[in-house]
């Protein structure tokens, strides 16, 4: 509401209304026949990653690669690090060919500077991270995610992921459609974050988990960071999540931002203060969610660690698109990860016991590792299925050999001097 009573994001916004546009918007379900992906890197000396690269530096470096003609959409985190968000393709190879291309021109802008982008799930060796970025959204979320600890800031400014969009489903039954993908997400999405798994130290220390990234979720907010109840109907659940999460802000015009504490947004629908809520405040309020799997009207899977090596980022893409639109490994992959459930329990991702090991344990999970092993068979004639080229199933080949079938992951080859 603007200061003379004007709503600022169209007609005030009822319980009600809030309700259907959200089981309308979060699940679009129809044939899956897109993908995307969000690389999130860390900036890093390209000499001497243990050397602090300075916010001026950053800065500077940050302004050469916005100058970029790039496909990709590029954003900057909190701390500095760089993001690119593929558009929506048409296909696994696509999305691949198109997010390696912009990766090229950003590494070229960088390597003259004195600048690399590393694949950590949390920075081995700075910690804490200054905050380079200023913006209200960034003051608030800091302040809110304080609340519970240092985990929030350490989360914004120091961790990076490799996330997965892909569309719900179709409305029905079967392997694709959106409920099984649904359910499928949350199991599998323990997988990944064994499998993935590439962020043993922080801040110049072994922390005793594999994924010290997703530990850092997990210790966040759970009303925030927490998946809706496992055993309810899609829709119902995470509209019912949606609407009685806390806002994490109240948007303002001018000066900084409120950020109430313990305000839910059907709270804020029903009373009208701090000031009455409009659309446009609900749609910055999904963006405050951060569970594992949001559902944007797409399914964002954000369970997995930055990968390392130039091109290792491919590999959790196209494993994870091969399960989701191959009907055969969907199938199969659904049947590996069903007796996970016991373990996982009624407690929603990612604070249940299945989580926890999959974060601390990787692949030394003897269920994960089972799991693992019979996705990973039913995803290489799943590749070819869904088009990937031969470079890309090679890359999926070596890094099963190389840690799926011994039961390891990146985390446990990460060996980072701290001196």
């Amino acid at each position: 509401m603007t200061p003379g009573g004007t709503p600022r994001g169209g007609p005030l916004l009822t319980e009600e209304a809030a309700e259907d546009l959200l089981r309308c918007i979060c699940f679009k379900t129809g044939p899956p026949r897109t993908v995307g992906a969000e690389l999130e890197w860390l900036v890093h000396d390209l000499h001497d990653p243990r050397e602090p690269v300075s916010p001026a530096r950053l800065g500077a470096a940050l302004d050469t690669v916005r100058s970029l003609p790039l496909v990709s959409a590029l954003t900057f985190e909190p701390g500095g690090q760089l993001e690119l968000s593929s558009q929506p393709a048409g296909s696994l190879m696509e999305c691949l060919d198109s997010l390696a291309s912009d990766l090229t021109a950003v590494r070229g802008a960088l390597g003259p500077l004195g600048l690399t982008l590393s694949g950590y799930g949390v920075d081995p060796w700075h910690s804490p991270r200054a905050r380079v970025l200023r913006e209200p959204r960034y003051e608030a979320m800091e302040v809110a995610l304080g609340r519970t600890g240092p985990d929030g800031r350490a989360m914004m400014c120091e961790s990076a992921s490799v996330q997965v969009c892909l569309d719900a489903g179709h409305p029905g039954p079967g392997p694709l459609g959106y409920l099984r993908r649904w359910e499928l997400a949350h199991l599998f999405g323990a997988v990944l974050v064994a499998v993935f798994a590439n962020s043993p130290q922080h801040g110049g220390r072994r922390t005793g988990w594999r994924s010290t990234r997703q530990a850092l979720w997990a210790g966040l907010d759970p009303s925030r960071t927490l998946a809706p109840p496992p055993d309810g109907e899609p829709r119902a659940e995470w509209t019912a999540h949606v609407l009685d999460t806390p806002v994490l802000c109240v948007r303002a015009e001018e000066g900084p931002w409120l950020v109430p504490e313990g305000l839910t947004f059907r709270e804020w629908l029903r009373t009208g203060h701090p000031r009455p809520a409009d659309v446009d405040d609900l749609r910055y309020h999904l963006t405050t969610l951060f569970p594992p799997v949001r559902p944007r009207g797409h399914l964002e899977l954000r369970m997995i660690d930055a990968q390392p090596g130039a091109d290792g980022w491919m590999v959790p893409v196209a494993v994870t698109t091969a399960v989701f639109e191959d009907p055969e490994a969907a199938e199969a992959a659904h049947r590996a990860v069903r007796p996970l459930a016991e373990l996982a329990g009624l407690d929603p991702a990612p604070r249940n016991p299945l989580w926890e090991r999959a974060a601390r344990d990787g692949l030394a999970d003897p269920a994960l590792h089972a799991a693992a092993l019979e996705i990973f068979a039913a995803v290489g004639p799943a590749l070819r299925r869904v088009g990937a080229n031969e470079r890309v199933r090679r890359a999926v080949d070596a890094f099963r050999e190389r840690y799926v079938d011994p039961g390891g992951c990146p985390a446990d080859e990460l060996q980072v001097a701290t001196s």
